[in-house]
Formats: structure tokens, sequence, C-alpha cells
């Protein structure tokens, strides 16, 4: 049976040549999330720059490309699973608009899966570890944990923040890049929870058990505030023990901290999925901006 699957998705993969290379380049773009993988190499960046020593600088550059290839990888092994769901929730994607098949978006992923790891092991083996180790969550998140409670959640929240751990065992230095990771894992969790919140038709739809459908929209909008009023509390703590300055406090405050609060008033009054879905494009800024308040504060 297995065999007979390997085949199948083979010859799929060799017909779809057939299609339109401009609409497969396109297709390959946004199933890659640009964004996403920005934020990821400056994640990783910041992880090896927050330990004080940008050295050795080709070290944090592989691992920056390494970490960019497991997240596109990442990407296009979500929408490969979620095809069915994208097809209720999100059919303007990649796959269930016939962009990309979905043969080239499995074998895509393993590609830069198994390239991700290789680059990784060129650096030291902890990176090699890390890398490892987030490539089978993130299989395994799109697999089967992103429709289970809290599990998914958990499992890319906690991917998330490894990728500065990931910036941080590239220099071998992985103290103060903890704490971003801390704060991404918080960031992630909540915005998952919400992304659940938006999701929860077609998830239904196709049996998914997540948090929401599990316990519904008011004990997830419950623990959306107390995840995001946990990480205001959290991204001041770095001012007031001293690690970071003024500069850092007042940029975290009017570039993160703002948009969270905005984020917990606005889904208690609005729960629709086109409001949740503006919100959690709101979060993506607060990521960048998150980002920079502390490059800011370790550089000033």
């Amino acid at each position: 049976m297995l065999k007979s699957q390997i085949l199948c998705i083979m010859k799929s993969f060799v017909t779809s040549h057939n299609s339109s290379k401009i609409g497969t380049l396109e297709g390959y773009l946004q199933l890659s999330r640009p964004l996403n993988v920005v934020i990821g190499i400056f994640s990783i960046f910041i992880g090896a720059f927050i330990t004080g020593n940008f050295s050795p600088g080709f070290y944090i550059l592989g691992a920056c490309l390494s970490g960019a290839m497991i997240t596109v990888a990442a990407n296009a092994i979500n929408d490969y699973f979620d095809i069915d769901i994208d097809r209720i929730n999100k059919p303007s994607r990649p796959l269930p608009s016939g962009k990309v098949t979905p043969a080239q978006a499995y074998w895509f992923s393993l590609l830069l899966f198994i390239l991700g790891i290789f680059l990784a092991g060129l650096i030291n083996r902890y990176t090699l570890s890390i890398a490892l180790i987030a490539s089978l969550l993130l299989y395994l998140y799109s697999y089967r944990l992103k429709r289970t409670v809290l599990w998914g959640n958990l499992t890319v929240s906690l991917v998330s923040g490894l990728a500065f751990v990931y910036g941080g065992a590239a220099v071998k230095r992985l103290s103060l890049a903890l704490i971003p990771a801390t704060f991404a894992f918080l960031y992630h969790f909540g915005r998952e929870l919400l992304k659940d919140m938006e999701d929860m038709h077609g998830d239904r739809l196709q049996a998914a058990n997540t948090f929401p459908i599990r316990f519904g929209i008011r004990a997830t909008q419950a623990l959306i505030t107390c995840i995001f009023l946990l990480l205001i509390f959290a991204t001041l703590l770095p001012y007031i023990w001293g690690i970071f300055g003024l500069t850092y406090l007042l940029l975290v405050i009017a570039g993160v901290d703002v948009i969270l609060l905005y984020v917990i008033i606005s889904q208690w009054q609005d729960a629709s999925p086109k409001n949740l879905h503006r919100l959690s494009n709101w979060l993506k800024l607060g990521m960048l901006l998150g980002l920079v308040a502390i490059y800011v504060g370790v550089t000033f």
C-alpha cells in the first residue's frame, strides 16, 4: 500500500510539470510565505546577536539559511496536509487554487527539510540536533498534532522559540537567547489559538479536535487573554532586571504590548473569521517590531 502511494505521488509530481511555469513559480512563492521566512531569519540572527559576539559570522549566516529552508519546508508540508481544510477556509492558497500540485508541494518540502538539516550539520552538533528536532516536530504538527487539543499549538510555539536558541547554538552561546525564545513561545501560543478560532468552520468539517472546537470560543478567548497578559508582563522583566535599557522598554511597549492589548480587546468584541484574520496579521507585525526592540535593546 505504501509503495503504491509513493508511486502515485511520483506520477503526480512528474505530470504536474505540464502546468504553467509562471503559475507554479507564483505558487511556490506563495507557498513559502516570505514574511514568515523573514521573521524566522531575523529570529535566528537575534538569537546569535543577543549573545554579544557576532562571531563566527559565517556560522550565523549558515544557520539563517538553514532555518529559512526549514521554515519554507514547514509551510509547504502544512499546506500539503491542510489542502482539504484550505479548500473551505482559504481556497486562494496555492494547492486548492491549483497553482502548485500536492506532489510538487510534498517533494519541495522534503527537499528543503533535507537541505536545511544538512546545512545545520555543517555548523556544529548543536545546530544539527535542533534542526532535526524542529523538522520532525514541524512534520508531525502538520501531519497529526495540528488537529489535536493544544498539542499542535504548543509544538509550533516551541519550534518558534527554538529559532532564537538555534541562533545562539550557532555561536555556542545560549543563555541570553532564552529571553526572546520565551517571548516567542508565548506570542505564537496565543496567535495559534487565535488562528484556530478563525479556522473553526473548516476544522470542524474535517473533524479536527482543536481547542476552540473542544471547549468553545469563550474559553479560547479567555486563554488567549491570559497568555498575552503574561507575555506583556514578561516583556517588562528584561528592563526591570537591567538586561535591556529604556529604549528597549519604550519600543516593546509601543510596538508589541499595545498590539497585544488591542488584540485582546478586539477578539472579545468581534470573533468573526474576518476580524480574527485581521488580528493575526497585526500580530505578524508585532513579531517584527518585537525583534527590532530586542535588537535595539542589545545594541544600545
